[in-house]
């Protein structure tokens, strides 16, 4: 099992001094957090590509190639990659060269995306979201897969025996498929047979299990490799020594990062009564001490036997030091003990006589 970290750059004000970080300042502690990260030996560092102004991420890629420099193993992708609303070409060319600067690390994480502000700043109808997406996400696979592509057009010109350049060191450049529990988005990943990754920021766990089912059912109906069905769940969480210290940091920036989006939706205001909700076993936050992050992830391994956990500790603007330790906690105790847990398990599990 993978394991890894992801972010939006949220930059939010402070919910209790009012103050914002200077945009450089928190691209810069940032990078120190990949690289933490990275020196911990995780798996995976995502960064979420947004156009709105409390996240700094607009161009996942770019700081991607910032953090390459500055790391050695880890993996670099997005997450997501608003797909409706780019241009597959631009953002293979961007992609592969990331893979260049990293030596085969790069990956892209293709979405819908959760806001919608990139269609009319890109000149996008929205009516269109669904088309756009599986246009792109076609033309962006025969990238992919051939250097020279034909492309019939639609939303976006044709394409005529032309190559697509740079190619990266990883052939094939990976693509996950990103959903936020849309049963259609599921379908689409399995009948390609593409990693899914789905996001579960709410509600019970449990109730995204028959996804997982679809998934695998799509792709064994579609005749796809299962040996490419790979799962990943990406989750909101934070920890500290404690769970009422991991509480007690997390909530304020959390509370008032969720409440603006959701004033936004008509939403009523995040409580401490729903965070602490969430918090529990059968809840979507893993927000608490080591050993009760360890437990919730084993937890959720029974329910879907993923392949890989990703978490996003800034929901809201938190302090750095707060952060770093956060992914201290993460990659020194969380992931050594999953890790044991899931070898054990393995290794107590009987091997299947051939016939």
């Amino acid at each position: 099992m993978e394991f890894g970290i992801y972010t939006f750059g949220d930059n939010m004000a402070d919910p209790t001094t009012g103050v914002r970080l200077d945009p450089a300042e928190r691209i810069r502690d940032l990078l120190e957090e990949i690289e933490l990260a990275d020196q911990l030996g995780l798996d995976v560092f995502g960064l979420g590509e947004h156009h709105r102004p409390d996240f700094l991420i607009s161009s996942p890629e770019v700081v991607l190639a910032a953090a390459a420099a500055r790391t050695k193993s880890i993996r670099l992708s997005s997450a997501v990659t608003v797909l409706s609303s780019d241009d597959p070409v631009r953002v293979f060319q961007r992609f592969s060269t990331l893979d260049l600067i990293s030596n085969g690390r790069a990956e892209i994480m293709a979405g819908r995306g959760s806001f919608i502000e990139s269609f009319p700043l890109f000149g996008f109808d929205l009516g269109d979201y669904d088309e756009l997406f599986s246009e792109n996400l076609d033309l962006l696979l025969r990238i992919r897969d051939a250097e020279r592509v034909t492309w019939p057009g639609g939303h976006r010109a044709a394409i005529r025996d032309l190559g697509v350049y740079p190619r990266p060191v990883q052939d094939p450049l990976p693509v996950w498929i990103a959903v936020g529990g849309t049963p259609q988005s599921v379908v689409r990943a399995g009948v390609l047979g593409l990693p899914l990754a789905i996001a579960i920021i709410g509600g019970n766990p449990a109730h995204f299990q028959p996804l997982v089912e679809l998934y695998h059912r799509a792709a064994k109906e579609a005749g796809s490799d299962p040996a490419g069905l790979r799962v990943g769940i990406n989750s909101h969480g934070f920890i500290a020594e404690t769970s009422q210290e991991a509480a007690d940091i997390a909530f304020p920036p959390f509370a008032a990062a969720m409440t603006k989006i959701g004033k936004e939706r008509g939403w009523p205001p995040t409580t401490r009564g729903q965070f602490e909700a969430q918090r529990r076993l059968q809840g979507a936050l893993f927000v608490g001490s080591p050993s009760e992050v360890a437990e919730k992830i084993l937890y959720q391994h029974e329910l879907f036997d993923h392949d890989r956990f990703l978490i996003q500790f800034s929901v809201g603007t938190l302090p750095h030091d707060k952060m770093m330790k956060s992914i201290e906690l993460f990659g020194t105790r969380v992931v050594p003990e999953v890790r044991k847990a899931l070898g054990a398990a393995a290794a107590a599990t009987p091997a299947l006589t051939p016939r």
